[in-house]
């Protein structure tokens, strides 16, 4: 299938998400974003605008490849009736038992989804991540390069696993927290905020 995709956010992260549309055989008719200059090519394809001109394009699917959480919420928002594009890179594994993978989520290569896993709306499962078996993954999480969720790991809403941490079996992460790169949640955080070190815990 050539769907036609627009990226909102011409970064590095949407460099990515691009490419993740073409390795699909879609085709990315280019970047909406606030900062750049239309008519300016990044990695080739052509920024088209400010994200107020999506109206422009009611025949295209759109993705938000913006790391930040509550800009990725405030988007999803503002262009709420547009039909979102839910990008998987081909090199990724995913289970066909019962994975459900929320619309505007990014699953990037070589990540394993595994059975009965639940992702929701505009998350990042990110380059090499493992989200194992019964994992539910709230909206808007990012699970960054190289983490690893155990079975039945439930991540709350905004929270952002950070790169090559790793999550227990049986844990859960509530909303709005970090957990910091390379960092170990053994038991369920119950607070929001900032963990890091092994076993992970709590910094001001």
């Amino acid at each position: 299938m050539n769907r036609k995709v627009i990226v909102i956010g011409a970064g590095g992260h949407g460099k990515v998400i691009a490419d993740i549309a073409v390795q699909c055989g879609d085709h990315v008719i280019g970047f909406l974003d606030d900062e750049k200059i239309s008519s300016e090519t990044v990695a080739g394809i052509p920024v088209l605008g400010q994200t107020s001109d999506f109206v422009k394009y009611d025949d295209a699917e759109f993705i938000i490849a913006i790391g930040n959480s509550g800009v990725r919420q405030n988007l999803s928002e503002r262009l709420a009736g547009v039909r979102w594009y839910t990008a998987v890179h081909p090199r990724a594994v995913i289970s066909p038992l019962n994975v459900q993978i929320g619309s505007g989520s990014a699953v990037m290569a070589n990540a394993v989804i595994n059975p009965c896993a639940k992702i929701g709306r505009h998350c990042i499962i990110n380059t090499s991540a493992v989200v194992e078996h019964d994992n539910v993954i709230e909206d808007y999480v990012h699970i960054s390069v190289g983490a690893k969720l155990g079975g039945t790991v439930l991540v709350g809403t905004h929270t952002w696993i950070g790169i090559g941490s790793t999550v227990s079996n049986n844990v859960a992460i509530c909303a709005h927290c970090i957990l910091g790169a390379g960092a170990v949640a053994i038991h369920d955080i119950k607070e929001s905020g900032t963990y890091v070190g092994i076993p992970a815990k709590k910094i001001k």
